[in-house]
């Protein structure tokens, strides 16, 4: 698109301009001198942007628009708001190459096929030549209007078959964005828990492992494996089964047993101790690890169960 565009002098002595009103031929001009125009003479014009240059509203630009085409100097597309100049090249030379690759590069860029036909036309007439290899000239969009038509008849496309594998989470996956780098030997352990022996859809109950292992506030494939050994015990064999236990252990378990929550009611080393043997039990009814730090008591550390533990090992 060029910064200016010539208009010969005589262009106001021209028969057919003497003849316009003065509105025509400043309408004339506009639409040989905009900002839009190109150098093959086919350019996109929307009503409203020649509204907004000329100052005149939609009705006055349609009807010069119209008159215009009937006067037989330009032809406007609704479909691609595209106008073009019919006799352009008759007063614009396009023998210099430089000429000839722009109005190329310009006629590929055009929606329009019926123009571009009708400008190939003009140059054939005018002993112009210009390449049309690379110059699409409607072809494309009629196969691929075939083609849609082709889709059509034959209907809709099957749904492709996904496999139950495809519609399992990953397990590695999961963990690596939930809990980091995976090591090879915890990968070569979540493997055979995914063998299909220990459940039937092991890979949702190891990401269902995973996500319980979070929540509690762990990081670590030993944790994970606890509670995936503790479902396998109770034979929990399907996704389903795992979460109806989990929900029936979050109704039936008491308050006050886990950390972090304000009303534990730990006062002594023996209210410790009972209240640790209780989550114990239940974190073996509901199949979930037991972990010390639930609680805050250390066994190893109280002397008393140690001294009961020495007489069961005696006897």
């Amino acid at each position: 698109m060029a910064t200016y565009r010539q208009l010969q002098t005589a262009f106001w002595q021209d028969t057919f301009v003497l003849d316009l009103t003065p509105e025509e031929k400043y309408f004339f001009v506009y639409l040989m001198t905009n900002s839009k125009t190109t150098q093959c003479g086919i350019y996109e014009l929307p009503k409203r942007i020649a509204e907004t240059e000329t100052g005149y509203n939609r009705e006055t630009v349609e009807k010069l628009i119209k008159r215009f085409e009937e006067y037989g100097k330009i032809v406007y597309s609704d479909s691609t708001k595209e106008i073009m100049i019919l006799n352009w090249i008759k007063h614009n030379r396009i023998n210099s190459p430089k000429v000839k690759a722009c109005i190329r590069k310009e006629l590929k860029q055009v929606k329009n096929s019926e123009f571009v036909t009708l400008f190939l036309a003009q140059c054939e007439r005018y002993g112009y030549g210009i390449d049309t290899v690379c110059i699409d000239l409607g072809e494309e969009k009629e196969k691929e209007q075939e083609e849609e038509q082709e889709k059509e008849k034959a209907g809709p496309a099957p749904a492709p078959e996904i496999s139950p594998t495809d519609k399992s989470p990953d397990p590695i996956t999961f963990y690596q964005e939930n809990i980091g780098v995976i090591p090879p030997l915890v990968v070569e352990d979540m493997i055979q828990w995914m063998d299909g022996k220990h459940f039937d859809e092991p890979n949702e109950i190891i990401v269902e492992a995973i996500r319980e292992t979070v929540t509690n506030g762990a990081r670590s494939w030993k944790y994970i494996t606890k509670i995936l050994v503790g479902w396998s015990d109770r034979g929990l064999r399907t996704l389903q089964q795992v979460q109806a236990a989990m929900l029936e252990h979050e109704q039936s378990k008491g308050k006050g047993y886990r950390q972090g929550n304000k009303d534990t009611p730990y006062q002594s080393g023996f209210d410790k101790r009972a209240a640790a043997d209780k989550a114990f039990l239940e974190s073996m009814q509901s199949g979930q690890a037991f972990v010390e730090k639930d609680t805050g008591y250390d066994p190893s550390q109280d002397q008393e169960l140690q001294k009961l533990m020495d007489q069961l090992h005696n006897k």
